[in-house]
């Protein structure tokens, strides 16, 4: 007696092939103006992709984006680890769902340099806004990129703007790396700090320091109060020491207790009246033609070095420069210039 085969459903059959079947750039785009939270995280997996043809794709999602989208209020925040930038940002993020705001966060978690892994376990941090359905948290590996910040941060910004959302928090690494790369893309710089951890001197840097709009001192709650206070102090007086903005803002102090959930209305407060206060002044649209810029330049950069790696001539030099730098047979600037000097007669 044979035996007979299982035969599967055939609508399972379509369903599965419904699955696998991608997106198309008009579903992902139209998606993403509607606000649709799948499309959306599958447009921003889109823009992550190193892919050449999925570039291709998402630099067209990109430019539909930027036509239709609304403006958000972009807030960085940055801080060491421990500081408590998960806690505090849910703490903000549920004061603005609360007034009706829908709040988006793309939290970078650290990528090893060793596994090239990340946990990206921002949304278990997060239960609260995790569940909210006005909040969407997108966590992203930070790569090689420096500033705290993925690679395509940016990029991820303008979607979230297109889906609808008000306010678009940057959570950073957070791990002393230039955080040039955050303020290049918010509107308002947040500088989170502890008190009694030993890094107030540390914490008053004058790069870091001129780049924040508001220092937040947290976990100023139970016995750490007293020590927050007097940190409050410290970083006033230190900016004191600098010259004033050019858009005439003037850097303020504030505490907080994010588990406690004080101290949150005034910092949002003082974000609106900076908001505020820079369009009026139209210093914030300055802000973000020049932020537009830089971006433009960091693609340019960007698309010639992945140009250049990509050269034939490039690639089957490139094993017997390493080797030979290695060896100590040629210098490290030499082996630059014999590498430069081989792509240009490529070119020609």
């Amino acid at each position: 007696m044979s035996r007979q085969k299982n035969k599967v459903p055939k609508a399972y059959t379509k369903a599965r092939s419904r699955q696998k079947k991608s997106p198309s750039v008009g579903d992902l785009t139209e998606g993403v103006l509607k606000g649709d939270i799948t499309l959306l995280s599958r447009a921003i997996t889109l823009v992550e992709s190193t892919h050449p043809d999925d570039q291709k794709k998402s630099y067209e999602i990109i430019e539909n984006c930027l036509l239709n989208g609304a403006q958000s209020i972009r807030v960085g925040i940055t801080g060491v680890p421990g500081v408590g930038k998960s806690t505090f940002i849910e703490s903000l993020g549920t004061a603005m769902t609360a007034l009706g705001k829908k709040v988006a966060v793309l939290a970078v978690d650290p990528t090893s340099s060793l596994s090239r892994g990340s946990i990206l376990g921002d949304k278990t941090r997060m239960p609260l806004l995790a569940n909210d359905p006005l909040a969407f948290i997108r966590p992203s590996p930070s790569g090689d990129s420096l500033g705290g910040v993925a690679r395509k941060t940016r990029e991820s910004i303008v979607l979230c703007e297109a889906a609808g959302f008000d306010v678009v928090f940057i959570e950073t690494v957070g791990v002393g790396q230039s955080e040039t790369a955050v303020h290049s893309m918010v509107d308002f710089f947040l500088l989170l700090k502890l008190a009694g951890a030993g890094d107030e001197l540390q914490g008053i840097k004058r790069g870091i320091m001129e780049m924040a709009d508001a220092v937040v001192i947290n976990k100023a709650d139970g016995a750490n109060l007293k020590r927050a206070m007097r940190a409050k102090s410290d970083f006033e007086r230190a900016l004191h020491l600098y010259p004033p903005k050019e858009n005439r803002w003037s850097p303020k102090v504030l505490t907080c207790s994010a588990i406690e959930n004080k101290g949150i209305a005034e910092i949002w407060k003082l974000i609106e009246d900076y908001v505020q206060l820079t369009i009026n002044n139209s210093s914030f649209e300055k802000k973000r033609k020049s932020q537009n810029k830089y971006w433009f330049l960091q693609a340019v950069e960007r698309l010639l070095t992945q140009g250049f790696y990509r050269n034939p001539e490039v690639k089957k030099e490139l094993s017997e420069m390493t080797r030979k730098v290695e060896t100590n047979e040629i210098s490290p600037f030499r082996a630059a210039e014999e590498l430069l000097s081989a792509y240009n007669r490529q070119l020609k």
